[in-house]
């Protein structure tokens, strides 16, 4: 027997292709810490808040936590606002990244045949005006 399910051929498309490669403001609405072998990371999820059209929609990726990599993470900490002092003692404390708001520029990849959402940068939420796809689009705003 045939059946016909119409939406079927384009349901292997994941969530995160349906958000296109730039730049956007986020909330952390939740961060895991995740131990695999010798790259420790941080699972997270960020909800959309700006540009409009994607606002709600929530992005994941990973932030890996090795050596070669804590300096991205620190640079995402220091621009979404975590606690300095805690930062300065060397402390990740996943209940207080929940809710922090920043920007971030992501991009989609394909790693062993899967695609992949990768953070690309990050900035203050204070920036999101000047950073905006919106401002960038426009010279004028300065």
């Amino acid at each position: 027997m045939k059946r016909q399910i119409t939406g079927l051929q384009a349901a292997d498309r994941g969530a995160s292709d349906q958000i296109p490669d730039g730049v956007f403001l986020v909330r952390v609405q939740r961060a895991q810490f995740r131990r695999q072998a010798q790259k420790p990371y941080y699972t997270l999820a960020l909800a959309i808040l700006e540009p409009t059209r994607f606002a709600g929609q929530v992005i994941s990726s990973r932030l890996y936590c090795s050596q070669k990599a804590l300096w991205k993470l620190n640079w995402f900490l220091r621009d979404f606002g975590y606690d300095t002092e805690l930062l300065g003692r060397d402390e990740v404390d996943d209940g207080q990244l929940v809710g922090l708001k920043g920007v971030v520029k992501i991009s989609h990849i394909i790693f062993n045949g899967a695609s992949l959402l990768r953070l690309d940068g990050f900035a203050t939420a204070g920036c999101w005006e000047e950073l905006s796809p919106a401002n960038l689009d426009n010279p004028q705003v300065a």
